[in-house]
């Protein structure tokens, strides 16, 4: 089905944002490992993996509306050197993806593909359950403080 040109290049856009999500992710979650903060290690790492299968998706989906998914393409990854910047960089990578999914959707029912817009409303959720989940981070990090937020991290 051939799709909408503008469309497969704001899903292309997507995907850039979603194979930096990737990177990032995975950086601070062995950031998080190699300092001894296992359950961070963990909830960056299924983080990174829920965006490579968005980034997966995206790619079926630009394919299946006859577009060339670009791959070679990332933004700036922004490395946190200590838990709370990697929040602070990981919450804002979260809001802008948001951002970015509402506007594609809104694309997406402009040009008259509902399909896609469903497609891309899942993604949104999903989207929108990490930035709350950050968030929750967040508000233990400032009610507990560091220094016991980072004791609750070490076992599992």
């Amino acid at each position: 089905m051939k799709g909408n040109a503008e469309l497969i290049k704001s899903l292309n856009s997507l995907l850039a944002d979603e194979l930096t999500a990737i990177n990032q992710y995975m950086v601070h979650s062995e950031m998080c490992a190699n300092w001894g903060y296992q359950k961070l290690h963990k909830q960056f790492e299924k983080r990174a993996i829920v965006e490579m299968k968005h980034a997966e998706k995206l790619i079926g989906r630009i394919l299946f509306l006859e577009g060339t998914p670009t791959v070679s393409e990332l933004r700036k990854i922004n490395i946190g050197a200590e838990v709370p910047r990697q929040l602070a960089n990981d919450h804002e990578s979260e809001a802008g993806a948001i951002k970015a999914y509402n506007e594609a959707i809104i694309l997406a029912g402009e040009v008259k593909d509902y399909a896609t817009r469903d497609f891309l409303q899942e993604i949104l959720n999903d989207e929108d359950g990490h930035i709350d989940e950050i968030e929750e981070l967040q508000d233990q990090v400032g009610q507990m403080t560091l220094p016991v937020f980072l004791g609750t991290q070490v076992k599992e």
